[in-house]
């Protein structure tokens, strides 16, 4: 019980002037110790601030009145005894001249948190947060309101404003939990839809810019930035043959083809608005079961203020953005294409965040989030804040985050953006713009130690979700478990792949001979990690154009090159990635700010080459032997691979069990005709892909839908076949 204070020697109500000023002001460092219900000199009494009142009476929750309470400040401040037996909440009835109202005392009830939460939080085990961290509708001590509660350990004072006190930072000072340093208070008939903040005071006590709150589960529409009270998600979920399929296969042996989205350019209204997420799953979800994709990739989706950011800058890592509405909206779109067989991916940001003034930046007036030196804490590419992986809250937070999506919102995984940044200290710094670690090395620990933290629990508790890797160096494991002194990615993304491939379409073909091994040396290495093959978003901006005007020679050359590497990439072992926009080979790069230029498949060419990826994502999931040997060197062999003079290779895929596939590409503008290719077996081979096809805008060059395969004796077996100019063909046994 509170030690109270008789400031008059009689009446235990009443406080010393300061102690009053500092209520009023809002300065007073625990207004839980002194505000609210207290029981002192044999009876109960209780202390009140509504501002605006000129008289108040104390009442029972059920309406009772319990006691007449004496103004001790006209700002409104208010004192005196109550008729009660036990210690309960209570409610003021104030009136002024022109009005009359309610008030539940905050500080009349209980704290929430309790010991096993601060025991586990401290541990860094709580892996639960967010359900006990941010702005939670509860039922408390009998009254409907939220819970809020926000980590700050080193301010001086918190409170949560919002239109709910009319951002009256004095009405709902918070309690500190000293162990933690988190301050937390319930907010008695607070309900869903209010715009909230955090006002801090810090240390030095300077009243810092109102923060959004980290854990917030919904968040205002740019350009505003506050967060907003949020009901727990409720969704009928319809997805259990989907989440049970994934949580049983091994995913390295599935067929994986990820479409991967920018949300709001995909597709827009007339007037240049966004689509919401129901929108997005009557047209986007239908669009990959057609097109055949297995997942969607949204590029972020957490709350973020800068559209040009593309939502690399989040702000609210677990509010989904307001820009395609309410958070049921995102529920009830993974729910969708769940129950049609689409898995949903999110690419995540853990590796920092902006420094705008209402996020995570200085948070309490100190670096909380992140380092507070900047050869840790800065990153110079982004001008952006990088978390402090050595803190044991700042994890917590973000693995946090990681299992949120896959509980709340049955996420299929995350894949990981600009891991190699977190990896290494010398990330895009010069000599002495760095500290070393502990070893002297340049490998930061503490970050490794976070992704093998994170990638534990979330294969640990959500068996069927992935994470993937964005990792362009040659960082040993990164997608081998954690107990085998791997980061336990389940996939990491070949930028290799992407690299060597992009510049190898980029040359004329008279020149590619020179270049031959830009498409053989990944086979060096194609094992080595569980490889996604990316042609992403990063590839078709910033005046690096699009991937049809990547490619080398005439307008036609283009278009039957791009087909000859989506034929080359769909064969290649790896999963596959593809960004939006190239499936139809749009020519312009992409644009954030406005749709797809889907009027381009009113032209053979553009719909040739949407119907050739639709065909490819099809034959790749059909196909076992496309597929289910993707991460093993077992599933694939060369059978041409240094054919430099005439750019053509031919290999095998196979799987136990399954037909085997022969690819063979032809990366030149010449047709080939009476040309031998070593095959694994004998007899018929019927063609099953060639994206010189007519149907994909091509000349229909090929081998009248099969070839015939002799044993040539010491030589083993052969077909003598035709190669397409600039084309990708691909044959399986016919019996």
């Amino acid at each position: 019980m509170t030690n109270e204070r008789d400031v008059a020697g009689k009446n235990p109500s009443v406080l010393a002037p300061e102690e009053v000023t500092a209520i009023i002001n809002g300065s007073h460092s625990d207004p839980f110790a002194v505000m609210g219900l207290h029981e002192g000199g044999g009876q109960f009494y209780v202390r009140g601030f509504i501002a605006g009142a000129e008289s108040v009476d104390a009442e029972t929750l059920d309406g009772k009145p319990i006691g007449k309470l004496k103004c001790l400040d006209p700002a409104g401040f208010f004192a005196g005894p109550v008729k009660l037996k036990s210690r309960q909440p209570v409610r003021y009835r104030a009136k002024n001249a022109e009005a009359e109202w309610t008030v539940t005392d905050p500080y009349s009830f209980g704290p929430v948190l309790g010991p096993m939460d601060d025991y586990f939080i401290r541990e860094g085990s709580h892996l639960r947060l967010f359900d006990k961290m941010g702005a939670h509708p509860m039922t408390h001590e009998g009254v409907d309101g939220y819970h809020f509660a926000v980590w700050a350990p080193n301010a001086k004072r918190v409170s949560v404003v919002g239109g709910f006190n009319d951002w009256d930072g004095r009405k709902h000072v918070m309690r500190l939990r000293r162990d933690t340093g988190i301050w937390e208070i319930f907010a008695p008939d607070v309900t869903a839809g209010f715009a909230y903040k955090y006002e801090i005071v810090g240390a030095d006590g300077k009243l810092l810019p109102l923060k959004a709150d980290p854990f917030a589960r919904r968040s205002e529409l740019r350009p505003q930035t506050a967060s907003v009270t949020t009901p727990e998600l409720e969704q009928a979920w319809e997805d259990a043959d989907h989440r049970a399929h994934w949580s049983t296969v091994d995913a390295r042996r599935q067929p994986i083809s990820i479409y991967e989205v920018h949300a709001g350019s995909w597709k827009r209204h007339p007037d240049g608005s966004f689509y919401s997420w129901d929108q997005l799953g009557d047209h986007l979800i239908p669009y990959c079961v057609e097109m055949g994709f297995t997942h969607i990739e949204f590029l972020p989706i957490s709350e973020y203020p800068y559209d040009p950011s593309w939502g690399y800058q989040t702000t609210g890592l677990y509010a989904p953005t307001a820009r395609f509405g309410e958070p049921e909206g995102f529920a009830r779109f993974v729910n969708g294409a769940h129950k049609a067989g689409i898995g949903v991916l999110l690419d995540w940001v853990p590796a920092h965040f902006p420094t705008d003034a209402h996020g995570l930046g200085k948070f309490d007036g100190t670096a909380l989030y992140e380092h507070a030196d900047p050869r840790k804490g800065f990153h110079p590419d982004w001008n952006t804040a990088i978390y402090n992986f050595g803190r044991t809250e700042v994890v917590s937070y973000l693995v946090n985050n990681a299992l949120y999506w896959a509980e709340k919102f049955h996420l299929d995984g995350l894949r990981v953006d600009a891991v190699a940044s977190m990896l290494y200290l010398d990330y895009s710094r010069k000599e002495g713009e760095w500290i070393p670690n502990e070893y002297g090395g340049r490998e930061n620990l503490e970050a490794v130690r976070f992704l093998q933290t994170m990638n534990k629990q979330v294969y640990g508790t959500h068996p069927g979700v992935m994470t993937i890797a964005e990792e362009s160096t040659s960082w040993p494991k990164v997608s081998q478990p954690v107990h085998e002194g791997g980061l336990g990615f389940g996939f990491k993304w070949n930028m290799g792949f992407m690299h060597d491939t992009l510049q190898y379409f980029a040359r004329e073909p008279i020149y590619r001979k020179y270049h031959h091994t830009d498409l053989t040396f990944g086979l060096h290495y194609a094992f080595s990690e569980n490889f996604v093959l990316p042609l992403s978003h990063d590839e078709v901006v910033h005046g690096k154009g699009s991937l049809l005007n990547k490619m080398a020679g005439d307008d036609w050359q283009k278009f039957a090159n791009l087909r000859a590497y989506y034929g080359y990439m769909w064969g290649h072992p790896g999963k596959k990635l593809l960004f939006m926009g190239q499936e139809f080979a749009q020519r312009a790069e992409w644009n954030h700010g406005s749709e797809l230029d889907w009027w381009l498949l009113e032209h053979h060419t553009h719909s040739g080459m949407q119907r050739l990826i639709k065909d490819l994502n099809h034959l790749y999931r059909e196909k076992p032997a496309l597929h289910a040997r993707d991460c093993e060197p077992e599933g694939f062999d060369w059978l041409i691979a240094d054919d430099r003079e005439n750019s053509v290779f031919a290999w095998q895929r196979r799987a136990p069990g399954a037909k085997p596939v022969v690819v063979v590409s032809n990366m030149t503008p010449v047709m080939r005709e009476g040309y031998r290719v070593p095959m694994p077996g004998g007899g018929k081979w019927r063609e099953i892909f060639n994206s010189d096809a007519e149907v994909y805008g091509g000349s229909g060059k090929g081998n009248a839908g099969s070839v015939e395969a002799l044993n040539e004796g010491g030589r083993g077996f052969g077909a003598i076949m035709a190669l397409p100019p600039l084309a990708t063909v691909m044959f399986e046994p016919d019996s």
